[in-house]
């Protein structure tokens, strides 16, 4: 069995809290952060059943940072 260590981020969304993994393209929700972060695991295992390990991008020290964007 492998073991890999994944950060992520959970915010709250209306009446819903989001999880998201950082290193990975994969988020769920939850009625609770706890929850989230239960169906976040969940669909990271799904994930990984199609996608070999290695194709983890590596994120050290995430920073929260707001964007911009001006469109027509």
């Amino acid at each position: 069995m492998h073991k890999i260590d994944l950060k992520s981020v959970v915010w709250k969304e209306g009446k819903y809290y989001i999880s998201q993994c950082l290193e990975v393209d994969v988020s769920s929700y939850g009625k609770t952060k706890k929850e989230a972060l239960v169906m976040l695991q969940d669909a990271l295992l799904l994930y990984f059943e199609d996608v070999p390990l290695p194709k983890k991008t590596e994120v050290t020290r995430p920073a929260i940072a707001s964007v911009t964007l001006q469109y027509a």
